[in-house]
């Protein structure tokens, strides 16, 4: 899916991994958040950490009337706060789109695919 922008200048599209890469930069910063996770690592078993590039399997983006709506799939630290955290993530993601993309997100829902021990592998 691609996100279009009209301007008086033309139009600019959006590709999905742009969005993920500024939903999975801003979520990363988060203190409490080790890292992104794949969408389908519960159903796949797979335990592993996305890298910056591909931010864009742990991030569903999907549009709406006024914006666009977007999942995020992470990975939280054990001890932490985790309503708290969430909280924290919705509001950095939004706060992110708005400023460096000029996207208005609705709805940023927050999936926890894992907690990591600090120090564990």
């Amino acid at each position: 899916m691609t996100v279009k922008i009209n301007t008086k200048d033309g139009q600019i599209e959006l590709s999905d991994d742009v969005i993920a890469t500024v939903v999975g930069g801003s979520a990363t910063e988060i203190f409490g958040v080790v890292g992104m996770a794949s969408k389908s690592a519960i159903r796949d078993n797979v335990q592993a950490l996305l890298r910056r590039e591909n931010y864009a399997k742990g991030v569903v983006v999907k549009a709406t009337e006024t914006g666009i709506s977007v999942d995020v799939y992470t990975v939280m630290s054990y001890g932490v706060k985790i309503s708290e955290v969430s909280k924290n993530i919705q509001e950095r993601v939004k706060f992110n789109l708005e400023n460096q993309l000029g996207l208005t997100a609705d709805m940023v829902n927050v999936y926890v695919q894992n907690i990591k021990v600090v120090g564990e592998n």
